[in-house]
This record gives C-alpha cells, structure tokens and sequence, in this order.
C-alpha cells in the first residue's frame, strides 16, 4: 500500500472515529440534550435556553466549539446553554427544521417558537443576544414591553393569539360559545413564520368577536389527527358551540391581516344570534342594550288596555323579524308601552301622531330619526334600510342629553285589566226631600 492510500485510510478512519463523538464533555458549562430530556428541560422550563444545533463532523462546529464553551461559562447561573448531536437525535433536529450546522437558537418567551441566532459566533455576541431575549421575556411577564414571540411561530407585538394543546383545546374551543379561527403549525414551517405577524394584527382587531389561536402539531399531535391536518399552516374556523370536530370549517381565505379580518367578519355575521328585544324597565337595561351600540332602535307600542296582548304581541314580531333582518348592524333594541317613559317620548317626540312609533338614536352622535311610515314590516324595513344607507332625516336629542329612563315592573305577557270600581256606600248619607226627588 502507498504512502498516500495510507494516509487517506487514516483520514477515512478518523473521520469516522470522530463523527460519533460529542463537542461538549459532561465537564463542560454546554449541557447535552437529547429527545429524551428536550422536553422536560427545556420547553416546560421557565428558563431561556440557549441551544446549538451541531454534527462532530462539521468543521464550523469544531471551531465554534471554544467560543460557546465561553459563552456558557459567562450565562452560567443566568441563562442555560445546550448542545444537540444532530448526529444522534436526527429527530429532535428534524423537528426544529435544522437545516445546517452549527445553527443556534434561542428559546426564550415562547418555548415552542425559537428565536433563531444570526449574530456573530463570538462569546460576547452569543451571550448579548441571549441576554436580549431574557430582556424581552422579563417585559412579557411584567406586561410593559414588546417584541416577544407570537404563538404560531414569529416575532409580534400581541399577545392576544391563544396556545392550544391538547389538553385545552376541548374547553376553550369546542365546550364554549366563542367564535374561534384556529391555526395548527409546525415550528419549522417557513408559511407558518410568514403568516406570524399577519395572524397576530388579525387576532387583535377580531378581539371581542372572533377568537385566534394556534396549536403546535408537532408536539400536540392528537388534536391535529381529530382535525385531519396534513399539511402547514392549516387553519379551520369554528362556530359558537361547536361541541364536536364535525363543525369545523376550512379557511379559505387569503394569509394577510386584513384577509383574515374580513374573512373571520363575515363568518361570525352569518352566525351571530338575532338581538333580543328588550322592554325598557331601567336604567341599566337601557345602557346594557344600547351605549356600545352603533344605533338604538326603540319602539314605543299602545298601551296594553288599548292594545291586548295578542295585538301586543303582533307588534314584538314584526320588530323580531326586523332584528333579524338586520341583526349584522349590531343595533341595539328596545320597546316599551305608551306613557311609561314619558321622558323618552317627550325628547324624541315620539307618540305625536299615536302610537305605535319608532326612533332610531345614534347614541355617539346624539341624533335621531322617526319613523313617519306605517308601524309595518314594508315600513319599518324601508326606514330602516335608508337609515343603513345614510339617508334619512335627522334631527339632534333636544337637550343635547339621553332623557331620565324610569324603573318599572316588565310586561308579565297578559291581556290589561282594568281596574275594579269601587262600591259606594249610601247608607250614611241623610237624603232629605228634594234629593228623594
């Protein structure tokens, strides 16, 4: 054999020799993670864990090795170091889409979205990078600051996209009355990264209507294969109540902000429940209906004597089916009977030309309309239609205030009774003569 096939052997040889063996000894500050302790030591940690991703046969490995055993002796007590054998945990490293080596990561606010290290390989720049992601979790906790990590795998300023797991998913989406987009991602997932920042502005604007989270598939695989995903970003929307995984629906919108927005609007318009219409007895019912309410529909109906309580009860349809028909507006509804809010009547003249009457308030703005057609589904819907559209009459509330609301008992949904008359008594009287007469 050759001088040079000798040495070609011994290469060969040493090369295979030092593929299997670790960077970091059990003496070093870099501590060893593998899949079975990766979970447990880092993701359900409260701590930040700085982690290289690395091969013994990768050169850049090798020479980084000195540098990071300096940057864990400086974090040493302060933020963990770790180091991954992508040699041995194949998986682990497939997991987190590690592509080359050595690639750093850093597990800060959110566990199951790293940040990925794009610094320098230096001690100072590794350590200063991992010390700026503890400064962003701090800010997190205390609820003063921005920047950390969004739950579906991106950097965002809200905090209002919701973690699923497995363990939550049933009692937060599927046992409750919110309206829910939900987002089943992969850490590694490059469209997963994209759409980050986009899904977290869609989950600030939708707040108070339409709830956004998101579910790591690759760690919460059960919900995943409930939901047939197979693919990420895969998103599905559920109804109010959905109860079970049968009342999923695809997204099949578009992946910006305003996409998701308009798309998740529309959706819980066609869900949203008809709004009651509610008598106005008080105060309180009258703000709990109307104050947050783009327009106030209050209708004022006949006295109940002049009125039964089937032609009452007429009248309430006519103005459900109107609620319904326009329950997208998310107005607000009331109703009470001639003369039991006289305040009302008096500054939205309503009951000059008899009742039944409507006024439509727009609260903000401190105006009004009244209808002057007939107390009909054709009138009313005519009114109402003009008045979604901008057009219509317009007068300001007189006193430039909402009028004193006074508490009375609800309507008990019977016919009127009159009054008994009471007997009167003559045998004390002394009649004389001429009233005999």
């Amino acid at each position: 054999m050759g001088t040079s096939s000798v040495w070609i052997t011994v290469a060969l040889v040493a090369g295979l020799i030092n593929s299997g063996l670790a960077l970091y000894s059990s003496g070093d500050d870099v501590i060893a993670l593998t899949e079975s302790n990766f979970e447990r030591m880092v993701i359900k940690s409260d701590e930040v864990w700085v982690v290289e991703f690395y091969a013994p046969f990768c050169g850049h490995c090798r020479n980084l090795v000195p540098e990071y055993k300096k940057a864990a002796s400086a974090l040493k007590g302060i933020i963990k170091v770790g180091g991954i054998n992508c040699e041995e945990e194949q998986g682990l490293c497939g997991q987190h889409g590690v592509q080359g080596y050595p690639t750093i990561k850093i597990f800060g606010a959110n566990k199951r979205s790293p940040v990925d290290y794009k610094g320098q390989r230096t001690a100072k720049d590794i350590a200063e990078g991992a010390l700026a992601e503890a400064k962003k979790k701090i800010k997190n906790v205390l609820g003063g600051g921005s920047g950390g990590s969004s739950s579906n795998g991106g950097s965002s300023d809200s905090n209002d996209v919701v973690e699923l797991t497995d363990s939550n998913f049933d009692k937060l989406v599927l046992n409750s009355d919110d309206v829910w987009l939900v987002e089943f991602f992969a850490p590694w997932c490059g469209h997963c990264k994209n759409l980050a920042p986009h899904w977290a502005k869609a989950a600030s604007e939708l707040k108070g209507k339409v709830k956004l989270g998101a579910l790591d598939a690759t760690v919460h695989t059960l919900k995943a294969q409930q939901f047939g995903v197979q693919g990420y970003p895969t998103i599905k929307y559920f109804p109010g109540g959905s109860k079970d995984r049968d009342a999923a629906q695809e997204y099949d919108g578009g992946r910006t902000a305003s996409d998701i927005v308009n798309w998740a609007l529309e959706k819980y318009n066609e869900n949203i429940p008809a709004p009651e219409i509610v008598q106005l007895t008080s105060e309180k019912v009258s703000k709990d209906t109307c104050q947050d309410k783009p327009l106030c529909v209050i209708s004022i109906l006949p006295h109940i004597l002049d009125c039964d309580a089937a032609c009452r009860n007429s009248f309430l349809n006519i103005l459900a089916k109107m609620g319904e028909k326009y329950k997208k507006k998310q107005w607000g509804w009331l109703w009470s009977e001639g003369g039991a809010q006289p305040e009302v009547e008096t500054t939205l003249d309503i009951g000059g030309f008899g009742y039944p009457a409507m006024a439509v308030v727009n609260i903000k703005k401190m105006k009004y309309s009244l209808l002057r057609g007939s107390f009909s589904e054709e009138g009313i819907n005519e009114f109402l239609r003009d008045l979604s559209f901008g057009r219509g009459h317009t007068a300001p509330v007189k006193g430039a205030e909402l009028p004193k609301i006074h508490t009375i008992e609800p309507w008990d949904g019977k016919d009127g009774q009159l009054p008994e008359e009471e007997d009167i008594d003559l045998s004390d009287v002394d009649l004389d003569e001429k009233d005999e007469l």
